[in-house]
């Protein structure tokens, strides 16, 4: 069993930064490739960015691309999004997901076997 904790999310003036963070317990974390997604209000979830087991290979979003940033840290099974340049347009629930099968770094959210809860992050206009 695996479990995905977000956190980091709150409320932010757009320009601003937030780093989230995603802390997974109970199962292999280095050999996951891991993916953010979001989901606003009235809208399907979208993906954001993914990035290999060991790190280095990432992708993006076109809508974040320049703006955010994912790591990880497979001695503390974490994952992090670190986001600057906000915009009101990026407010939405989000979620970090779990690949245990390598796929590639997919941007279709049945390709992720784990999910958080999600955290939210609101950017003011």
């Amino acid at each position: 069993q695996v479990q995905l904790v977000e956190s980091g999310g709150g409320l932010v003036q757009a320009g601003g930064s937030l780093r989230l963070s995603c802390a997974a317990s109970g199962g292999f974390f280095s050999n996951y490739n891991m993916a953010w997604f979001r989901q606003a209000p009235g809208k399907p979830r979208e993906f954001v960015a993914a990035i290999r087991r060991s790190g280095g290979i990432t992708n993006y979003a076109d809508s974040v691309k320049g703006r955010f940033t994912i790591s990880r840290d497979n001695a503390k099974n974490t994952v992090y999004l670190q986001m600057g340049s906000l915009k009101p347009e990026d407010t939405a629930v989000y979620y970090c997901a779990a690949d245990r099968f390598d796929t590639g770094l997919r941007t279709s959210r049945n390709a992720y076997d784990y999910w958080g809860q999600g955290t939210q992050v609101t950017v003011s206009s």
